[in-house]
């Protein structure tokens, strides 16, 4: 499973003209799903996101995480951060799960969040999406349960 996280001071995300989700300070996520992920790597994921420490402490310092400044998680399933482009000009899907598979793990992915205690709106699975934020910092981690960066 890969993980975008950015830090953001408001975002929303629309599918059909419809505001599926919004909120205020918190993180933006753009999930991928990888052939192969299970339960466990949604639980992994989950608790990373949940306790990186990406928000300023009162000196300035990134030592809070999402939980400890009140924020929300704004989760967007992206199927295309497993696009491979090392050949050729068009990114080859093969490593991204199944469709099925893949919003079976999204969602457990966002219950993972939610038993954190997080608040989280959702995009719409399979869907064209718009996704608008505020990048706060601006702040971006890459983050891979794998490990592979």
């Amino acid at each position: 499973m890969r993980v975008v996280v950015q830090r953001c001071q408001h975002a929303c995300v629309r599918a059909d003209g419809e505001v599926t989700g919004a909120i205020g300070r918190g993180l933006v996520l753009l999930v991928g799903v990888r052939r192969g992920d299970t339960v466990a790597d949604c639980q992994y994921m989950a608790d990373k996101v949940a306790h990186l420490r990406v928000f300023e402490d009162e000196e300035g310092k990134m030592n809070l995480d999402v939980c400890a400044v009140g924020g929300a998680i704004l989760s967007v399933s992206q199927f295309t951060l497993y696009g491979d482009a090392r050949k050729g000009r068009r990114p080859s899907y093969a490593d991204a799960a199944p469709p099925d598979v893949a919003e079976r793990l999204y969602e457990a992915f966002n219950e993972a969040l939610r038993a954190q205690g997080l608040r989280v709106e959702t995009g719409r699975f399979r869907a064209m999406m718009q996704v608008e934020l505020v990048n706060d910092g601006p702040v971006t981690i890459l983050l891979d349960s794998k490990r592979q960066f």
